[in-house]
């Protein structure tokens, strides 16, 4: 692909920090949407609570994406937190989206976040990009977060939804608190150990974002998800042999509700999603297990 001008919503997260890195080591243009005054030439600034954004800053841009979000596990799910995790997917989705739309030459592509949470819990049942969103509240958000770019879509503009799975990194995000835990030798399988996780490295995260933003004839849903997902309990076993430490601390369910409150539902549910579109597109995993995976992201 050759130099663009891509506009990234979320750029300071662990994703979003990791695919900005990559499109500027390539001599991309990156311009980084921020809720605060710029303070670089490279900055836009943009409220997604209040629904605004420096539409100027995203002229002349050939791809709008946006990471942006409240952290899943951040904190207790209280019905505020709740309301906080829609609302920062959804105003931000429908602000950007309609910002696009009102372009007058939008860019080539909106390459939206989204997550497996989409499916919500599908025990041992194997789920691509075809099943139908599942019942509670993640499903539902993600139904709603997807809907907001329709804007984008009217307009016209190729629109892709990234269904991100647990993004495996030593630091950031959910993967970067179980590893020093870990390596502490402190770790151990999360209630039974049946239920499946969805994971994919940071590595290929960030090159699956970039073939879908190169790639003019994708649009919709792609799970972003190593091809064959484990079980709690295989990923633990995984993570000893690889950090050659001991997995004896099993965590009961029982426990996990009492302190992580309703927040536990994503840690003891079970979801196995397969990247069925991403595969059939010509995306190939340089991490597809789960050891080479924690061995790239421990490095």
């Amino acid at each position: 692909m050759e130099a663009s001008r891509i506009a990234v919503a979320g750029a300071s997260g662990l994703i979003g920090t990791a695919l900005v890195r990559s499109l500027t080591a390539d001599g991309h243009e990156v311009v980084r949407l921020v809720r605060r005054t710029p303070r670089a030439d490279d900055e836009v600034e943009w409220d997604p609570a209040r629904q605004y954004v420096d539409a100027g800053g995203l002229i002349g841009c050939d791809a709008v994406v946006n990471l942006a979000g409240a952290g899943i596990a951040d904190h207790r799910w209280t019905d505020e937190y709740k309301r906080t995790i829609r609302d920062s997917r959804v105003l931000g989705t429908t602000t950007l989206a309609e910002a696009v739309a009102a372009l007058d030459r939008p860019p080539r592509v909106f390459l939206n976040g989204s997550a497996v949470g989409f499916y919500g819990d599908t025990g041992e049942r194997a789920v691509d990009e075809s099943a139908p969103p599942g019942g509670g509240f993640l499903p539902s958000v993600c139904v709603e977060w997807e809907e907001a770019a329709a804007p984008a879509q009217e307009a016209g503009v190729r629109t892709v939804f990234a269904r991100t799975g647990l993004v495996v990194a030593a630091k950031g995000g959910a993967w970067g608190r179980l590893f020093p835990l870990f390596k502490a030798g402190l770790g151990g399988r999360m209630g039974d150990g049946r239920q499946y996780w969805s994971y994919i490295s940071l590595h290929d995260h960030v090159a699956a974002l970039r073939h879908l933003i190169d790639s003019e004839s994708l649009s919709g849903p792609f799970n972003l998800t190593a091809p064959e997902p484990l079980t709690n309990a295989e990923i633990t076993a995984a993570m000893g042999r690889v950090l050659h430490r001991p997995t004896l601390f099993a965590v009961p369910a029982p426990v996990l509700r009492a302190v992580l409150g309703e927040t536990a539902q994503e840690v003891l549910g079970s979801q196995r999603v397969l990247p069925t579109r991403l595969l059939e597109s010509g995306f190939t995993f340089a991490f597809p297990g789960i050891e080479e995976t924690l061995r790239a992201a421990s490095a």
